[in-house]
């Protein structure tokens, strides 16, 4: 389903628009997340800005941090959950640039940081999203 916006989202409708998305998510893959969580935020903070050397905060739409499933040890004590962002305006903006779908940016971003959850290549997930 396509749905067309006239005008960008606030925080709370894209947190709305997130979580549909992440319902979505194929069956295949969300029976293995476990306890990760989504996190909706305006931009990367400073931190994530100077880790990844990004030039603008515009540049990275999403990011997973965590430990990827094929690297976790039940000898590694894990201090925090694994998580994904979705970085609302570097998102809104990457949509008033293409004219894509909002619903099907936010999902591509999702699956492409779940994938790196599950340790996927790139490849594997333009094929997961496609199907």
């Amino acid at each position: 389903m396509i749905t067309r916006h006239s005008t960008p989202p606030s925080l709370a409708e894209f947190e709305i628009l997130a979580a549909a998305e992440f319902d979505r998510i194929p069956d295949a893959l969300r029976r293995h997340l476990g306890a990760i969580v989504l996190k909706i935020e305006e931009f990367p903070d400073t931190e994530t800005e100077r880790e990844l050397d990004l030039e603008s905060p515009f540049d990275l739409l999403g990011l997973y941090r965590g430990v990827a499933l094929p690297f976790q040890s039940v000898l590694q004590v894990r201090t925090s959950p694994d998580m994904v962002f979705l970085y609302r305006r570097p998102i809104l903006d990457y949509w008033c640039e293409t004219d894509e779908d909002l619903r099907g940016i936010i999902r591509h971003v999702l699956i492409h940081e779940i994938g790196h959850h599950f340790g996927f290549s790139d490849e594997d997930m333009d094929r997961i999203e496609r199907e």
